[in-house]
């Protein structure tokens, strides 16, 4: 029997329609309706598109949203006063500041600007701090990170005394996924581009989450038979039978793992849908945390 198709589409779906019956049940209990902005800062295409993305969910699910675009030229000091006039806004409830920036700018004093009770993100260092510390709790963590978790635990049940196997050390992924699977008690191993034998290591894993950012690296001959594969990896391959003249395809050889896998995620349609539920998921968190 193949591996389970673990499908992002239908688990971020089910998340949405849950999270659009809270933001109704606000409005008829005239409680403030979940605010996100977004900070769009140059033209880059991947950014304009995954923001229009997010508005268009907001959209969908009641919530209200304000997008600001910022020319690439901005400078550190305005860039920093307009998040902080968002910070002073009470209607709105989360900010959202669309990375990468422009290279002459600096991220992370930009999102020190975003107070921890908007950071819906779950980038601020405080809240990435609190992560990495026992006993301490941030309130929100990064989107896609907690969207991983999300499908593990709806497919595949216990996390708990798994051997997890990361395989990338981003800032956005491989790291707070780590943390977050620590918090779950799995027993975690962080790989990278200098890692020895990566075969070997990747075949102890019960849990496989690959965000290395290289099309098809691993092969379905380094997975543990029975294990769980959660791909993040969205790469572009050439391909003449497409319209586009290219296809997606993840950082697994998606062929060949799911005859080892007892459940895997598929590029597209896995993970992806997954980051713009949780966002939505922390808007409202933050609005819920707003009333008290």
């Amino acid at each position: 029997m193949g591996a389970i198709i673990i499908d992002g589409k239908i688990a971020a779906s089910d998340l949405k329609a849950s999270i659009k019956a809270e933001v109704d049940q606000r409005k008829i209990k005239n409680l403030p309706v979940p605010g996100l902005a977004t900070v769009l800062v140059g033209s880059d295409p991947a950014s304009k598109s995954y923001v229009r993305a997010k508005h268009r969910a907001c959209d969908a699910l009641g919530i209200r949203s304000v997008g600001i675009d910022l020319p690439a030229e901005i400078s550190q000091e305005d860039l920093e006063s307009k998040i902080k006039e968002l910070a002073e806004d009470a209607s709105i409830h989360g900010i959202l500041v669309q990375l990468p920036l422009p290279a002459d700018l600096d991220e992370e004093r930009a999102l020190n600007c975003i107070p921890l009770n908007k950071d819906v993100d779950g980038f601020h260092p405080v809240n990435i701090g609190r992560l990495a510390q026992k006993g301490r709790q941030p309130l929100f963590t990064p989107c896609t990170p907690s969207g991983i978790i999300y499908l593990l635990k709806k497919y595949t049940g216990m996390i708990e005394g798994k051997q997890a196997v990361v395989l990338g050390r981003s800032n956005i992924v491989g790291m707070p996924v780590a943390l977050l699977l620590l918090r779950e008690n799995a027993t975690v191993t962080i790989c990278h581009s200098r890692t020895k034998d990566l075969p070997s290591i990747i075949k102890d894993a019960d849990i496989l989450i690959a965000a290395i950012g290289r099309a098809e690296f691993v092969k379905g001959d380094w997975i543990k038979l029975g294990a769980v594969v959660i791909d993040v990896g969205v790469n572009r391959v050439e391909d003449s039978s497409k319209k586009n003249g290219y296809r997606l395809v993840g950082d697994v050889d998606f062929e060949s793992a799911q005859k080892m896998a007892s459940a895997i995620t598929p590029v597209p349609g896995g993970v992806g849908p997954m980051t713009i539920a949780m966002l939505m998921r922390n808007t409202l968190s933050a609005a819920k945390q707003a009333d008290k």
